[in-house]
């Protein structure tokens, strides 16, 4: 691959727009880059996640949903460009049962907390419910693929599952209604 990303600093973007493929220019808050932002940061807190101490397999899985969150930007921001699919949505859920055998029911909801991996995870959840509000947003006034919707909303249950697996099972702390 060539040097996609020589020049950082271009000022195109100083007249408060920002560039799309397909050389199309839209103003900086546009819903399409509301939700490509916040796309961006969950991708960038999933990053902060595997910085912490994580067992190998989870790592695995984090690092494939960044490549795919990459994809999804892609997706966004070029015309045309399939980049969620319906098998990476399928790779998700079959993580969600996998690592959700291992846990017993909840009885309760948790309180985001524990090891600091899992608090971790529980930040990662709630940006993902953002940007998949933004997606939602934008879906309103520029159809986007169901497929990226379903796509937050899986990743969105899977961090929540990891959380709860990086707590070792052991919920920090159960709402109680009234308190």
């Amino acid at each position: 691959m060539g040097n996609r990303l020589s020049k950082i600093t271009t000022r195109t973007g100083d007249d408060g727009t920002t560039g799309l493929a397909g050389n199309t220019r839209v103003d900086k808050d546009h819903p399409r880059v509301e939700a490509l932002g916040e796309v961006d940061e969950l991708n960038s807190h999933i990053g902060l996640l595997l910085t912490e101490s994580l067992p190998g397999e989870i790592r695995v899985l984090l690092t494939q949903v960044q490549q795919n969150l990459f994809n999804f930007g892609g997706e966004l921001a070029m015309p045309g460009f399939k980049g969620i699919t319906e098998d990476k949505i399928s790779f998700l859920e079959e993580a969600i049962t996998h690592y959700n055998a291992s846990l017993a029911p909840l009885k309760e909801f948790v309180l985001p907390g524990g090891t600091r991996a899992a608090a971790q995870a529980h930040i990662c959840r709630t940006v993902c419910r953002r940007a998949e509000r933004r997606l939602i947003a934008l879906n309103r006034i520029e159809p986007v693929s169901s497929l990226l919707i379903q796509y937050l909303n899986r990743l969105s249950d899977l961090l929540f599952v990891l959380a709860r697996v990086l707590n070792h099972g052991d919920e920090p702390e159960l709402w109680e209604k009234g308190q």
